[in-house]
């Protein structure tokens, strides 16, 4: 199947509207799939489908033509596979945001992912009314990842501490303690509504603070300021 950059619809070319939709590239390859999703995420007056791939180069060719805010990609494709994609999309167009979608529950897929940019992993097992809330949480700059999946991230995160517990650390930016705090609660898996309860702190306030450890570490996602604390022993993972 050949990428196509799709129109945009009426409602998206009303000068009267206010909400800018947010503009979503749509990959994989079956076209079934790929028309239902499509489908589903039109529905959504704030979310505006730009593009379908049927691979990852057909993917990295219209993200660098359309720039969309967020790339939604299947991991096991023909050709350049969503992985390698995904490190492509993220060099050529940095704000792009890419989450997985996928049936692929593999421990390493969901890690090489994270690695290559990605900031949700999602199971095409997902109820299709979620995919739009994914799209606009994603969008907000929170991570996203199935619970089930959630789970072997935490294993991975900790193997990475055990492993790196006698290597020398290199010098961190400067984390304040809260930063720290919520940082964690960002590997647990929490989303920015529940680390403000937890922490009796307003969302806006998170949504700050993970701006401000972007901002030190100098990274794109969560995710990879995760794996860099991590990394260099900056919290400790149970």
């Amino acid at each position: 199947m050949t990428a196509s950059v799709v129109p945009p619809s009426a409602a998206d070319a009303d000068p009267t509207r206010d909400v800018t939709p947010i503009r979503v590239l749509v990959v994989d390859d079956h076209e079934l799939f790929l028309q239902g999703l499509q489908t589903v995420l039109e529905t959504e007056e704030d979310i505006s489908v730009v593009g379908r791939a049927a691979d990852g180069q057909e993917a990295l060719t219209l993200a660098s033509g359309t720039t969309p805010d967020i790339v939604l990609m299947d991991v096991r494709m023909p050709g350049r596979d969503g992985i390698a994609a995904a490190g492509a999309i993220k060099r050529a167009v940095p704000r792009t945001r890419i989450v997985m979608l996928t049936v692929s529950d593999e421990e390493s897929d969901l890690f090489e992912a994270i690695k290559a940019g990605a900031v949700g992993y999602l199971l095409k097992s997902i109820p299709p009314h979620e995919v739009a809330d994914a799209v606009r949480a994603v969008h907000n700059g929170q991570s996203l990842i199935s619970p089930s999946m959630a789970s072997k991230l935490m294993v991975e995160f900790a193997t990475m501490a055990r492993g790196g517990e006698d290597r020398p650390r290199a010098h961190a930016p400067h984390l304040t303690a809260r930063e720290l705090e919520v940082l964690k609660l960002v590997a647990e898996g929490r989303a920015n509504r529940e680390i403000a309860r937890k922490l009796f702190i307003s969302e806006n306030t998170v949504k700050n603070h993970v701006r401000n450890i972007l901002d030190k570490l100098q990274l794109h996602s969560r995710m990879e300021a995760v794996m860099y604390a991590v990394r260099q022993g900056l919290f400790d993972i149970e």
